[in-house]
């Protein structure tokens, strides 16, 4: 006997059997016990997650007639009588088949149509599946359309597409219909596994992940890739071989860039692109899964290990070295870097385009950003930074009366300084006054405001903060200060988390020249004098002033008045100055 496919030697017979498409199976089966059959169904879905499979099961449902041969319509056909059998073999004479792909015309839809007024031969009901229906001409659905709507009661129509967008709304409206949907990654791998261990076929757990995720949901796809790696691997299935039959990257080299990623060393970064260039591994199969890599990260860092499966200790490691926001932002970069790879005339230097932006965004918070020379100097070379330079001894002092309190630590001397920072540094400094509920008198609140909302622009000038730090900074109203901690108060419980807040923490002590034990304290609630907040309202300001002059214009006014014109909303936008454009 010749060898039959794993998709056809285990295509489901029952319902029972059905993996991944329980919302279709419960619906079907309670229709079925209960005698509420619909007379036209419509399957949707992408390939090989089951259409035909379940259109066979449905005849079957419907013209079971038991071991006995006295069975009756059921939802678990019982396999062994005629109907069943033949059904499955494909030549039962009351279930046809349309394949609309190739037979798309009206004159193949009205051969169908004339069987429609004969009664079965054998069965309780015919059933016509036409498969790939959106292909059939927009004439052969007309045809069909009055027979689909009043079918004769021993009639029923199952209709499959992949694609339902193009199949008319007159169609639709007339079908029951069902999405069958991709299946999860997890779901393929466990049938799988069952699968290949009633063949007896050895196979590692990463070589079966693997299989199950490049199968992109369809079940069908899984399993001829299967076949396939048995073939490929001698009748064993092993990681390595899996990844060299479906091309995909090696962990180690995601590994690498991870971690050359963690340490911010740009020379380890390109030379691991070089060698993947050696190997001829694929840019965008790396990128894909770099993505697939900082996906799980993220689980970690977020859920810990909810499904149970093992994960390398490389990947651990990285998940609790990075953290969460720059996991995030690195797989963004990533999903969007794949898009650019055509566009470059070199993939493999579009690659290092990418790697080395996601480089340039992951910035050390408190360091100002991320040095090129710096990071393209080699971990030996790399020294710390020169302290900065002290005032010139030419310069005044000032008089004593201004000289803020003795700092705890020598503050940070250097031109992103200015008095604003001064004057909330030396606050930090002076003893703590009771401050009872962080309440300050109106114009210290102001005067708070306006310091904290210069410090944010000196810190966003020299690249202390970025992304969740930059926008707690932004979104935040400065409370109180004292020696001992700042307390601020934003209105969202998101950036109140503990990894935006030290950050931002670090920075200004970093900034201000503060000692470690300075503490943020962030609290949620509302902040109408927030940086954010005095940005709107400036922005808010100017456009009102903006459009203001523009209706004031007497060239406009003219043209208002004698032509009619109208000026479109959202057109008008200031500028730098006062004028309008």
């Amino acid at each position: 006997m010749s060898y039959l496919v794993l998709a056809r030697k285990y295509r489901p017979k029952t319902f029972a059997e059905m993996v991944g498409q329980e919302h279709v199976v419960q619906a079907l089966s309670n229709a079925l016990r209960t005698r509420r059959l619909h007379h036209a169904y419509l399957f949707t879905g992408t390939r090989g997650v089951g259409k035909t499979t379940v259109s066979r099961i449905l005849a079957k449902s419907l013209n079971c007639t038991g071991p006995d041969g006295q069975g009756d319509i059921t939802d678990a056909p019982c396999g062994v009588c005629d109907a069943c059998r033949e059904i499955d073999a494909g030549r039962y004479v009351d279930y046809t088949e349309l394949d609309a792909a190739s037979n798309r015309g009206v004159d193949e839809v009205q051969s169908l149509l004339e069987l429609a007024v004969y009664k079965p031969v054998q069965g309780r009901f015919k059933v016509f599946m036409i498969d790939e229906v959106h292909m059939l001409t927009h004439t052969a659905f007309n045809a069909m359309l009055k027979t689909l709507e009043e079918p004769p009661e021993y009639l029923k129509f199952v209709l499959a597409t992949t694609d339902p967008q193009k199949v008319p709304v007159t169609v639709l409206s007339r079908c029951l219909q069902f999405n069958l949907r991709p299946m999860a990654p997890q779901t393929v791998a466990q049938h799988l596994q069952r699968i290949l261990a009633v063949e007896g076929i050895a196979a590692e757990d990463g070589a079966v992940r693997l299989l199950a995720r490049a199968a992109r949901g369809s079940m069908r796809d899984a399993l001829s890739l299967t076949d396939q790696a048995i073939a490929f691997g001698g009748g064993r299935i092993d990681e390595a071989g899996v990844r060299q039959m479906l091309g995909v990257v090696d962990q180690s080299h995601v590994y690498a860039l991870l971690e050359a990623l963690a340490v911010r060393d740009a020379r380890a970064l390109l030379a691991t692109v070089d060698g993947m260039r050696h190997h001829g591994v694929a840019p965008a199969a790396t990128l894909e899964e770099l993505a697939a890599a900082l996906q799980r990260m993220a689980v970690l860092q977020w859920a810990g290990n909810p499904d149970g499966v093992e994960d390398d200790a490389r990947l651990q490691a990285l998940a609790a070295a990075v953290p969460a926001d720059v996991t995030q932002l690195l797989y963004s970069l990533c999903l969007h870097g794949r898009a650019e790879l055509g566009l470059a005339p070199d993939e493999y230097a579009a690659l290092s385009m990418v790697l080395l932006r996601a480089l340039a965004f992951m910035v050390d918070p408190g360091a100002g950003g991320v040095d090129p020379a710096a990071a393209a100097a080699s971990p030996e070379q790399k020294t710390p930074p020169d302290p900065p330079l002290a005032p010139p001894p030419s310069a005044p002092a000032p008089p004593q009366e201004d000289r803020p309190a003795p700092a705890l630590t020598q503050p940070v001397v250097g031109p992103s300084r200015t008095p604003a920072a001064d004057a909330l540094a030396g606050a930090s400094r002076a003893p703590a006054a009771p401050a009872p509920d962080h309440v300050v008198p109106t114009s210290a609140a102001s005067g708070l405001a306006d310091d904290w909302e210069r410090l944010v622009q000196e810190l966003e000038a020299a690249g202390r903060i970025q992304a969740l730090a930059r926008e707690l900074a932004l979104q935040a109203e400065l409370i109180s200060c004292s020696a001992d901690a700042w307390h601020l108060r934003v209105p969202s419980a998101t950036l109140a988390q503990d990894t935006p807040r030290e950050r931002l923490r670090a920075a200004l002590a970093e900034h201000l020249g503060l000692d470690d034990g300075w503490r943020l304290v962030v609290e949620v609630g509302p902040a109408p004098n927030s940086p954010a907040e005095r940005r709107a309202a400036v922005h808010r300001a100017r456009q009102a002033a903006a459009e203001a002059a523009i209706l004031n214009d007497p060239f406009v006014q003219a043209m208002m008045r004698d032509y009619g014109a109208t000026i479109v909303p959202g057109s008008i936008h200031p500028t730098d100055g006062t004028a309008a454009n």
